[in-house]
């Protein structure tokens, strides 16, 4: 199982494939945009180990970075209770 996270784009430059700079929440990371040339400044793009997979709309986004708090919050408190 893979896990992919949310994230918007800052920034876009081409090197020897199409490169971003992606926020996420806070945090910036260099990502690879090839397999999303349609991607744009302001997307929000579905990220695992490095490479954005698909291009979400915003309300997909809020609502999948939303279930990664909650997957946190409980693995918090199961961190607790050992």
């Amino acid at each position: 199982m893979c896990l992919g996270v949310p994230g918007r784009i800052l920034a876009i430059r081409m090197e020897q494939l199409p490169m971003g700079t992606v926020d996420f929440s806070g945090s910036e990371f260099k990502v690879c945009l090839a397999y999303v040339p349609e991607a744009e400044v302001g997307d929000y793009v579905l990220v695992h180990a490095g490479f954005a997979l698909a291009v979400l709309d915003e309300q997909l986004a809020a609502e999948k970075l939303a279930a990664l708090r909650q997957l946190d919050e409980l693995a918090q408190l199961d961190n607790d209770q050992t």
